[in-house]
């Protein structure tokens, strides 16, 4: 008789327990978001005095500062910004997709060495080939230009690695094969049946791709030179090295708050695409 209290009793007591370090999660990870707001809003004398869960009261004066500091053009650091990050998420997820729908769907002689290839350039660093790259673009007239920053996205091993996992377990080869006996050519079948079956797949990546290239230093760095074509994260880093001794924090938290802004707004607007791709199998059932 007592066997169901108990065991009743030590799952109210397991799920507590997740509950608590879920909590302890939850709240370490927003903890850093409530800091830099709180920075965001005070000054520099402020900032240097340590920690305060209250707000300051120079929010206004940050964002008035930072707006007309002439050095740091915030408002074309953040169109660029977006520009090369909705680019670059756009042009690898299609692309990506159409790649490993490529791999999936056709059986070739050199199919299995392609797989390979492709992950072997995958295994290969930035930096790497960034000498290389750079003298590409400088030999092509494209050092201080924008379009280095998101046209080679249309060949990003690891986001096709994915989507080729993805169209392995939840795509049947029978839907394909039965679009193609209704006369359905391979880029209807791809944009109208495999596409919206990838929709999971597509959000995850185009998050992880957007902010990757979003919190891009590296790359960037090496290619603009002009003001106008700096990123957020050079104007940033700009900011901070200004004048090393006395720079503003407050303008530099602010900096970083407009920063993330984006980003949390990008992970919104997908994060409903997120929760689906948990059952990756679906189709099959």
């Amino acid at each position: 008789m007592n066997r169901p209290k108990n065991e009743k009793t030590k799952l109210t007591a397991a799920r507590a327990g997740c509950y608590l370090v879920l909590g302890i999660l939850c709240f370490l990870c927003l903890f850093f978001f409530y800091m830099l707001l709180i920075n965001a809003s005070r000054n520099t004398f402020q900032i240097q005095q340590g920690f305060s869960f209250l707000p300051g009261k120079s929010f206004l004066t940050n964002l008035q500062n930072l707006l007309a500091n002439g050095n740091i053009p915030v408002l074309s650091g953040i169109f660029n910004s977006f520009f090369v990050s909705a680019l670059t998420a756009a042009l690898a997820t299609y692309f990506s997709a159409l790649t490993a729908f490529g791999i999936y769907a056709y059986d070739f002689k050199l199919k299995k060495a392609a797989f390979a290839f492709i992950l072997l350039i995958m295994m290969m660093p930035t930096q790497v080939s960034a000498l290389g790259f750079v003298n590409e673009m400088d030999a092509l007239g494209l050092k201080n230009s924008l379009i280095p920053l998101f046209l080679p996205s249309i060949a990003s091993p690891i986001v096709f690695f994915f989507m080729k996992q993805y169209l392995d377990s939840s795509m049947p080869m029978e839907i394909i094969e039965a679009a193609r006996i209704d006369g359905s050519n391979e880029f209807y079948t791809f944009n109208h049946i495999v596409l919206p079956v990838m929709k999971p797949a597509l959000a995850v990546q185009a998050i992880f791709t957007f902010v990757s290239a979003w919190n891009n230093f590296f790359v960037p760095a090496l290619l603009l030179d002009s003001a106008d074509k700096k990123t957020l994260p050079i104007l940033i880093a700009q900011l901070r090295s200004a004048d090393f001794l006395k720079f503003d924090m407050g303008q530099v938290y602010m900096m970083i708050t407009i920063a993330i802004i984006p980003v949390i707004a990008v992970y919104l607007f997908l994060s409903k695409y997120i929760v689906r791709g948990v059952a990756l199998g679906s189709v099959k059932g």
